[in-house]
């Protein structure tokens, strides 16, 4: 495993945290979205006070490190890779304490079948290997939701759940699946959701214990942890090569394993 200096270095290299990607302009677009009340940006969230504008940015420069100067409109904006650190080290410790519980039923969902992808299939072999349950709801369920229209399913690859279109996986917002599967679920919720985007949020939102990977453009997991329905949510680029998140993913693993 790389040591936190090395890790951080290649964080910011490979541009996972640092100068990220997303561009500022894209940023806070998201964030007036999300303050003036658009569900899309709520990922499948409710909130329990109002966010303004100045709010949502105040609360990304605390809990992702993006500028915190509100003059600053355009170009590039940043992730703390020290926030990442410290938070992929809070969700170890979260995930370690429920699979030191007999038979932890843990779920698996991704948004993101290019990118974060490569996070879960591994992180969900871990916790399959001691002990999980890996949970499974709802495959092949259908639906046509906005945005698109024909039926996209639930697909299951290693038991983590993702959206298909035509035998292709989709990158996906929508909150609409995981409130399927938990509705299918009933009274037997998971002890732990491993998730991101509206996969994270709908399950938040229904009391399921979550932990969430999510970029600085996706305000809406980052208020719904401030607000205590999201247990850990690591700020990252979620969409960078798959191989680049290998460091990262070790890390996550190892110090589960150091906390069980």
């Amino acid at each position: 495993m790389l040591s936190r200096d090395e890790l951080r270095d290649h964080l910011v290299h490979s541009r996972i945290a640092g100068d990220v990607a997303t561009s500022r302009e894209n940023n806070l677009d998201h964030y007036s979205s999300l303050a003036n009340g658009d569900p899309y940006y709520a990922l499948g969230l409710t909130f329990d006070q109002p966010w303004s504008y100045r709010d949502i940015l105040a609360l990304m420069a605390k809990s992702a490190g993006v500028v915190a100067d509100p003059d600053h409109r355009h170009g590039q904006d940043t992730i703390d890779p020290d926030l990442t650190i410290d938070a992929l080290d809070a969700m170890a410790e979260r995930i370690a304490a429920v699979l030191a519980r007999p038979e932890p039923r843990v779920l698996f969902a991704t948004g993101h079948p290019t990118g974060l992808l490569a996070v879960h299939l591994p992180l969900a072999a871990f916790c399959a290997a001691h002990g999980a349950r890996l949970l499974t709801p709802a495959e092949g369920w259908s639906y046509v939701g906005s945005g698109f229209g024909r039926p996209r399913r639930i697909r299951y690859l290693q038991d983590v759940a993702m959206l298909d279109d035509r035998g292709a996986l989709v990158h996906t917002h929508d909150a609409i699946p995981m409130r399927h599967m938990l509705d299918e679920l009933g009274g037997d919720l998971p002890d732990l959701v491993i998730a991101d985007h509206g996969w994270a949020g709908a399950a938040g939102e229904a009391g399921v214990p979550t932990v969430a990977f999510a970029d600085c453009n996706d305000p809406g997991l980052f208020v719904g942890e401030a607000e205590g329905k999201l247990d850990v949510v690591v700020p990252l680029d979620d969409n960078v090569l798959p191989r680049y998140y290998s460091p990262l993913t070790e890390r996550l693993v190892t110090e589960v394993s150091r906390a069980l």
